[in-house]
């Protein structure tokens, strides 16, 4: 047993100083944002995927196209427009004739979602039986087309992202599809220096050319090792706590029951714990914190704790809630 964690460390070392790498390479283009890049990645060793909010201008395609550059994965990006079909993204049927034979039959030819990497930009501007198009695929890792399944290459992360800015003419995602991405992540505006840098070095004639550090395989590898990170009860206890006492119905939490409508189901607890094992060994270390555990809690929660009216009006956010969950909930070692 002891062999195997020595193993195991050996391995967790190897893979995670290439993810150092890919931080370096990601930050040759990407100018700031940190934290984003840290939870972007995240998400990608635990498997799932990010739901991106921030105004315009603030990177967020060329973020994901470094990524995908980094790591030598395809990449595809979808523009969401309120006249896009689900035909546009999964792929559909045309006729086709064999030319030696003669013979017509209908062929299916692939869409934009059959790659590593998809970037649905601006994923509320389409209508939602376009949007609902990304559910199967999002979940299942594959595509129903004609009573025809499609697997999906892995690795495969959808990072969508959402203007915060304009609402007219939106089709707001629904709570339940919300849940379907691991994090919701909210991209900020740079600081003064980031600013001077980027301005600075987007505006002359050189190109920074990003080489790919990680492969395909790696990544699922690391995908594999996440769920490998040993967890301890207690924590699981506090992940448990901090979920249950997300519910109005639940609650001991006057706040809770003050400012929530909604709280948050078991896939939240399940995010907490598998983000928190991923951030865990992006570090290098093979054993769970509880400051893995109160670093991944906003993104986790940020869309599956849903405010009240009053919470609204008051300027009460589900990160306000999750803030306060986190200072009153005690946790025994």
């Amino acid at each position: 047993m002891k062999q195997e964690l020595v193993t195991l460390q050996q391995e967790v070392n190897s893979l995670t100083s290439k993810l150092g790498d890919l931080k370096k390479e990601i930050a040759k283009v990407i100018i700031g944002q940190e934290d984003t890049v840290e939870q972007l990645l995240i998400t990608f060793l635990a498997g799932g995927h990010a739901l991106l909010e921030g105004v315009p201008g603030l990177a967020k395609t060329l973020m994901i196209r470094t990524l995908s550059q980094a790591i030598d994965l395809d990449f595809k990006r979808i523009q969401f427009t309120p006249d896009l079909m689900p035909s546009d993204i999964v792929g559909t049927e045309i006729l086709e004739e064999d030319h030696s034979t003669g013979k017509k039959s209908f062929e299916f030819k692939k869409g934009p979602i059959f790659a590593n990497i998809i970037l649905a930009d601006e994923i509320n501007r389409t209508p939602p039986k376009t949007q609902a198009a990304l559910l199967e695929a999002m979940q299942e890792f594959e595509v129903t087309y004609s009573g025809k399944t499609y697997e999906l290459e892995r690795p495969f992360f959808i990072l969508a992202t959402q203007n915060p800015i304009e609402q007219s003419g939106t089709f707001p995602l629904p709570e339940a599809q919300q849940d379907r991405f691991l994090f919701y992540i909210k991209i900020g505006y740079p600081t003064a220096s980031e600013e001077k840098h980027i301005l600075k070095s987007t505006t002359g004639g050189v190109k920074q050319k990003v080489q790919p550090v990680l492969s395909g395989a790696e990544i699922l590898r690391l995908q594999e090792l996440v769920r490998q990170v040993p967890i301890s009860d207690n924590l699981i206890d506090f992940v448990s706590t901090i979920v249950r006492a997300t519910r109005p119905e639940t609650t001991t939490n006057d706040f809770v029951k003050q400012w929530v409508g909604w709280g948050a189901g078991p896939r939240a607890g399940q995010a907490m714990i598998l983000t928190a094992k991923a951030r865990a060994l992006s570090q290098g270390r093979i054993a769970v914190t509880l400051d893995d555990i109160k670093n991944v809690a906003l993104p986790v929660l940020r869309h599956r704790v849903i405010v009240n009216f009053k919470a609204e009006a008051e300027g009460i956010t589900s990160d306000t809630v999750t803030r306060q969950l986190l200072d009153h909930t005690d946790f025994s070692a």
